[in-house]
């Protein structure tokens, strides 16, 4: 029997590269976590050459050493880690889910031992960074890169090869980092190989190719150059300059067969660019939104060995996504007899301003996840996969489930189910923690006709904010902003569908929030804390935000009879449970985690409620101004009083929350 202990070495006996240097830094420093000091040597671990298949190892006990064998960088870095993992328990997601790593003074390693990794599944895998905010604004030890370096060690930790690390300034900012830890780099299907936007290279240019191709080929000749020495799958790609199609600014391509003929010549300059610094160079394109329909159309048209990612619709579903009110939801899968080489962009989290998730899971259950990876991968849709990890945090469970996916293929849900959480929470909770899982899909509402038209916790805010700055804006009349979702007259009748969808959501994830909180009671403290922090959490965004999404649709329905008063109460009531969604994501912020939600800008509840302030104010001034005192006399003076106005008040006018906490005491008694 051989030990692992914290006098363990290791040696290199294989060419050292910088990503396989920084891999052993982090396996020393879980060994440094995992063991207690003692006075006795340990195993050798020892890194040695051997013709292997791409990004395969074993671990091997030989000669009283544990060996780490490997043909390759990335071989070596994943047998590295799979040491961390299978040795001393250090799990795959052990940063973000708060693993509780008790030390022991050795670990036992039976001198027969050997561990064979097998090929993944996917060839390119891996994640993109995107709508990054609470990343982008967290600081660990007072460093901006530290979370950056965590999310590219947990990719690997996963097997991942490939990463996009973030969206336009942080790509060019992480891109080096992601590269120095031994991760490919690919790119936003915004950002052509990676380059510096028009508009900010140029800000007094009007970003129309055909005006000026020769800055836009020397922002991707300055791209190319700048990411020479890093491993890239380049993105050839030419939309607008935002995620938006480029005709949005150039008006003179009206026809499809116009804007693909020109997007199609512009991704053959883009190869061609590629192709004559590193004839090798592997190249994708993105057929997203409006560039599927082109392609599907047959307008556009690129090199054979180029990489076609097709991607799912933001829920999951692999179907082209909707853009506002346009919805062709056309199938995002090549046809059975097309030999290219193939890849998906799949949302784990996906930003739409209408029903999707990104501070909370997704909606639809890993079983259907699980039969559109499964769906992809035997139409052999295996070269090339990025899931869409955003903030990384929230969305732990389906990282790590389509993770396996990429490794092995087929899975099984419920034991993947049960693993993480025998994994991450223990082997307590493994059946309570499991129903909570299952109630959470189960909770999910569904705003549309299709299997995975199920909402995010911005449906339950952007809906609300929609219908209140249209009754503003507009008085009764609907809102053009809702005509994805449904059909109506007027907006009443939107607010009525609305609060109808809301009223069983908020009904369904306060049962849930009341499940969890009894769950989280018969858990270890460390178990508690983690379950807190994760599924009870977005339990309780989900209920908060429902709840406050219902009071808003009963407050403007009030407004739209008149009823000024009540329409007040009801839009502070939904304002308080917005609040108390933004309150139950900063009670999470302990230890490392402090500030981690205080950037939550894109769902934003703590926007929401800061619109339905908004709200009572109109409100107020609707049904109490211009003078506003005869509410204030209504709640603040006794009954007799309220009827002798020989002075209007004796008191400074209050502020809406105060008139509004007048209101509570008198009707909530």
């Amino acid at each position: 029997m051989n030990t692992l202990n914290r006098n363990t070495v290791i040696i290199s006996e294989c060419t050292e590269t910088t990503p396989i240097r920084m891999a052993i830094q982090n396996l020393r420093r879980d060994i440094r976590t995992a063991c207690l000091p003692v006075d006795r040597p340990g195993i050798t671990i020892r890194l040695c050459d051997e013709d292997m298949r791409e990004e395969c190892f074993v671990l091997r006990c030989q000669d009283e050493a544990l060996e780490i064998r490997a043909g390759d960088e990335l071989g070596f870095i994943y047998g590295i880690y799979a040491v961390s993992r299978e040795i001393l328990g250090i799990a795959d997601f052990w940063f973000w889910n708060d693993q509780m790593i008790i030390p022991r003074a050795e670990y036992g390693i039976e001198d027969s031992y050997v561990y064979q990794s097998t090929p993944c599944q996917v060839k390119y895998r891996g994640w993109f960074v995107n709508d990054e905010v609470l990343l982008d604004a967290w600081r660990i030890n007072g460093r901006r890169k530290e979370p950056w370096e965590m999310v590219f060690e947990a990719l690997l930790r996963c097997g991942g090869n490939l990463v996009i690390p973030g969206t336009d300034r942080n790509l060019r900012k992480y891109m080096h980092i992601a590269s120095e830890m031994g991760l490919y780099i690919t790119h936003h299907h915004s950002e052509p190989l990676g380059s510096e936007m028009f508009s900010r290279a140029y800000p007094d240019l009007d970003p129309i190719y055909d005006a000026h191709p020769e800055k836009f080929h020397a922002l991707w000749n300055e791209s190319i150059h700048n990411q020479k020495s890093d491993k890239v799958i380049w993105n050839l790609a030419f939309r607008g300059q935002g995620d938006r199609p480029f005709w949005e600014e150039d008006e003179k391509y009206r026809t499809d067969a116009e804007r693909g003929a020109l997007m199609s010549r512009i991704i053959k300059r883009q190869y061609d660019m590629v192709k004559a610094k590193n004839p090798e160079a592997v190249c994708c394109t993105n057929l997203y939104g409006e560039i599927l329909e082109l392609h599907r159309s047959g307008h556009l048209h690129f090199p054979g060995d180029v990489i076609s990612v097709w991607s799912d619709n933001g829920y999951g579903k692999m179907v082209s996504r909707r853009q506002w009110n346009h919805n062709p939801r056309l199938p995002a899968l090549p046809c059975a007899d097309d030999s290219g080489r193939h890849g998906i962009y799949y949302h784990v989290s996906f930003y739409d301003l209408q029903a999707a998730n990104h501070i909370t899971m997704l909606s639809n259950p890993p079983e259907f996840v699980y039969r559109e990876l499964n769906e992809a991968l035997s139409r052999k849709m295996d070269a090339f996969w990025i899931i869409n990890c955003s903030n990384v945090k929230p969305h732990l469970y389906f990282l790590d489930f389509i993770a396996q996916i990429w490794r092995e293929g087929e899975t099984d849900t419920i034991q993947h189910r049960r693993r993480y959480i025998r994994r991450y929470y223990g082997e307590q909770g493994i059946d309570l923690i499991s129903e909570c899982l299952e109630t959470y899909f189960a909770s999910a509402v569904q705003f549309g006709a299709h299997e995975d038209e199920r909402a995010g916790e911005q449906f339950s805010n952007h809906i609300v904010r929609v219908l209140v700055s249209q009754y503003i804006k507009s008085g009764d009349e609907k809102t053009d902003e809702l005509g994805w979702a449904l059909c109506a007259q007027s907006l009443e009748d939107q607010i009525l569908w609305f609060e109808h969808l809301c009223a069983g959501g908020a009904d369904r994830y306060e049962a849930l929030r009341k499940k969890c909180e009894q769950t989280a009671l018969s858990l270890t403290a460390e178990s508690e804390r983690l379950f807190r922090d994760s599924i009870l959490l977005q339990a309780q965004i989900h209920a908060y935000c429902y709840s406050g999404a219902q009071k808003a649709c009963i407050s403007l329905r009030h407004a739209l009879k008149g009823d000024y008063l009540k329409a007040f109460y009801h839009a502070g009531k939904a304002k308080e449970f917005y609040q108390k969604s933004d309150a139950a994501m900063r009670s999470r912020e302990h230890g490392k985690w402090h500030g981690f939600y205080a950037n939550e800008c894109l769902t934003d509840v703590k926007q929401t409620a800061w619109v339905l302030g908004g709200l009572m104010s109109y409100l107020r001034n609707l049904g109490d101004g211009p003078y506003n005192y005869k509410w204030q006399r209504t709640f603040l003076y006794s009954e007799e009083d309220q009827k002798v106005i020989l002075i209007t008040n004796m008191e400074n006018h209050l502020p809406d929350d105060a008139l509004f906490d007048l209101m509570k005491g008198k009707w909530e008694r």
